[in-house]
């Protein structure tokens, strides 16, 4: 039986890295899957053509979280093309790191619109499917710096952090109508972007870690499998730290 079966997800900033792992465990364990992309719309059709040929129904939407009006119409376009949305998985995000001294006005603005203000927008166009299914699991992307912050990185430290405030109020909120609202918050993860990273630069992060390595979009995956499937029908408002042991 797999644990995601006849489930329909939402998935935002999927062509690539964590999300796109997400994607694909999720498709794997039976659910269907709609996924959203800003740009890269050759990554996304492969991607949409790979979750298909696993027998579920996928399709990829090029849509910008950050705008509240496209994520109604996501939402909107996702009912009439899915009938449902069972699971959300909050994953957009960037960053534009700095000092605070040298952080301009402008980067401190979109980093928290594009990672913060995306959820409130997501999570508030998908609350009307959800209430009337009287269901529903949202899933929120934070990071082990929004846990502890990070020199250099005030805006994303911040929107990462917001976002755990965010979710355990509308865990609070939608509890009754039994929608569950969860936070992941991962540590190193090792994608494309990290693959850009010199090697020693590399080493002294996995060296710090107790489990000696960095984590896979795999790992992740796992743990939203996890609290997308009824397995964890008892689980709200919650924080896991997927981290390898950074944080303890």
């Amino acid at each position: 039986m797999k644990l995601l079966e006849g489930k329909t997800a939402i998935i935002t900033g999927a062509s690539r890295g964590i999300g796109k792992g997400i994607a694909q465990v999720f498709a794997q364990q039976g659910a269907n899957v709609a996924f959203t992309y800003s740009s890269s719309v050759e990554a996304a059709n492969e991607l949409e053509n790979e979750l298909n040929a696993l027998g579920i129904k996928a399709k990829g939407y090029k849509s910008n979280a950050a705008d509240f009006k496209e994520a109604q119409e996501l939402a909107d376009a996702v009912v009439a093309e899915f009938g449902t949305i069972d699971i959300l998985v909050n994953n957009a995000g960037i960053t534009k790191d700095n000092l605070l001294m040298r952080i301009t006005e402008e980067d401190f603005d979109k980093v928290i619109e594009v990672n913060l203000k995306s959820v409130f927008n997501m999570t508030k166009a998908v609350q009307r499917t959800m209430l009337k299914q009287r269901s529903g699991s949202i899933i929120n992307m934070s990071s082990v710096v929004g846990v502890k912050g990070n020199a250099g990185q005030t805006n994303y430290a911040a929107s990462k952090a917001g976002i755990i405030g965010f979710s355990k109020s509308v865990a609070l909120e939608l509890g009754s109508r039994n929608i569950r609202s969860n936070v992941i918050a991962p540590g190193f993860i090792e994608t494309e972007m990290t693959a850009k990273l010199d090697e020693a630069t590399v080493k002294g992060w996995r060296d710090g870690i107790p489990l000696k390595r960095g984590g896979t979009p795999e790992d992740i995956a796992n743990v939203c499998v996890f609290l997308a499937s009824d397995m964890s029908s008892y689980i709200t408002g919650q924080t896991i730290h997927v981290d390898g042991g950074m944080l303890t």
